[in-house]
């Protein structure tokens, strides 16, 4: 399983979950305190005057208290994700099938092949498809709104798959 963080300059901070763990909250918090790190030294300007906005979906182990207090502690903005949204996290709408569209149809020898064939992937993703990501996501944001939270069909966003 690949955890990944990512803005509109591409990719932040992602690993790679090992065999056999489970992403509990124990685990989710100090995934989010490398993140943290991240931030600050590749985004220096964000964590400075704390101007970044964090959005995940509502997997259990974000949603848990000591991850709630986590956040609010470290004073990190929290973007809450609309329960019943689907396709509203970038990852699954935009990079997920971008990775997919690129490694389609490949074999791999092992687990080390696959993550490096996943790395050179993200970073095959030019900065252009990052910022088209985060207008679509935008839009599918107002479209949820619109819809009042409820299921909608559209244009995906008006991202290019």
């Amino acid at each position: 399983m690949l955890l990944n963080f990512f803005d509109i300059r591409g990719i932040v901070h992602y690993e790679f979950v090992p065999n056999g763990q489970v992403v509990n909250q124990v685990y989710y918090l100090e995934v989010l305190e490398k993140l943290r790190e991240k931030v600050k030294w590749k985004r220096p300007e964000l964590f400075a005057n704390n101007s970044w906005i964090f959005h995940h979906d509502n997997a259990s182990a974000h949603m848990v208290l000591s991850v709630r207090e986590f956040l609010a502690t470290k004073q990190i903005n929290v973007l809450e994700h609309p329960a019943y949204s689907p396709d509203l996290a970038p990852s699954d709408f935009f990079l997920f099938p971008k990775i997919t569209e690129i490694l389609k149809g490949r074999h791999f020898d092992d687990t080390d092949d696959i993550r490096s064939n996943t790395m050179a992937a993200l970073k095959a993703i030019p900065q252009n498809q990052s910022q088209n990501c985060f207008e679509g996501w935008t839009r599918r944001w107002h479209q949820c709104i619109a819809s009042q939270g409820e299921y909608f069909e559209g244009d995906h966003g008006g991202i290019q798959q």
